[in-house]
């Protein structure tokens, strides 16, 4: 695969911009495609202002930021992704819409790489909904995405050997450190974090102590940079709860179960920093 190419991202979504941010930045021709109009302004208002912050703290110059904006193209026409080297699946974790979306964008797809950015979800499932399985992946970019190093990159059972070789390639160019997972749920990255994110909610439900308490003695006492319930509105409480429910299901151990107040949280819309209020009030969603 070429240093420079043409990539798609289907999903606006905070990762979803954030991918086509990183992409843009290494000057690959990103092609930002959601249904909805109003998600891709609101993701080229976020890529603009992450940018700009880049540019405040000497991460990146004026003309930097300029030329990754111009490798930018927002639109919500599907057939877009056609042409691309790398077609990136990042729509919310929900079974269903991404084999939607990843059958949608099958007949586009050519010899393209297709990769799911699934936090949880089995590849080698996802992959029955692409006519190139051996050409389907799973890249799982940390968020924020222009920040964090760590790529969990997931091969599925037909996978080929020059997929992951190419992927983990494409990652590193990036500037990123590919770490190569085998298939199972959660992969590494949320076999270890839910569970303790999870914990943290189970010890305020039951008023071990209040957020601030519990966030500090786990970055004070665990050196964590981030306590639990920060990570967790960082995340989205909707996305944590989705992740822990396919833990449980496809793990089949309750361990997994999700904490009763985390449930409670996502029904009343409380899904962390994306709404303005989750374990803590946030003054803009």
């Amino acid at each position: 695969m070429p240093d420079r190419m043409r990539v798609a991202v289907v999903g606006a979504g905070t990762m979803g911009n954030g991918i086509a941010h990183t992409f843009a930045q290494h000057g690959h021709q990103v092609a930002l495609i959601d249904i909805a109009a109003a998600q891709l302004e609101r993701a080229r208002q976020t890529i603009g202002a992450n940018l700009e912050r880049q540019v405040k703290k000497g991460a990146l110059t004026g003309e930097q930021r300029d030329a990754t904006l111009s490798n930018l193209e927002t639109t919500t026409e599907r057939e877009r992704a056609t042409g691309a080297g790398l077609i990136i699946e990042a729509v919310p974790e929900n079974p269903a819409l991404k084999a939607e979306i990843l059958r949608s964008l099958d007949p586009l797809a050519g010899d393209a790489i297709v990769a799911s950015n699934t936090s949880s979800l089995a590849i080698t499932s996802l992959a029955a909904s692409v006519s190139r399985p051996d050409r389907f992946i799973g890249m799982h970019f940390m968020n924020p995405v222009p920040v964090m190093k760590l790529v969990e990159v997931i091969r599925g059972l037909q996978t080929s050997d020059d997929t992951m070789n190419t992927v983990l390639d494409v990652a590193r160019g990036l500037g990123k450190t590919p770490v190569e997972v085998n298939d199972f749920a959660g992969f590494v990255s949320n076999r270890v974090l839910m569970p303790m994110i999870n914990e943290a909610v189970f010890c305020l439900m039951e008023g071990v102590a209040e957020p601030e308490a519990i966030d500090t003695v786990m970055k004070l006492g665990m050196n964590h940079p981030m306590g639990p319930l920060a990570l967790a509105d960082l995340i989205g409480l909707d996305t944590c709860l989705s992740i822990l429910e396919v833990l449980q299901r496809d793990i089949g151990d309750d361990k997994y179960r999700p904490c009763p107040l985390l449930r409670k949280y996502v029904a009343a819309g409380w899904l962390g920093r994306k709404t303005g209020r989750g374990f803590y009030t946030y003054e803009a969603a």
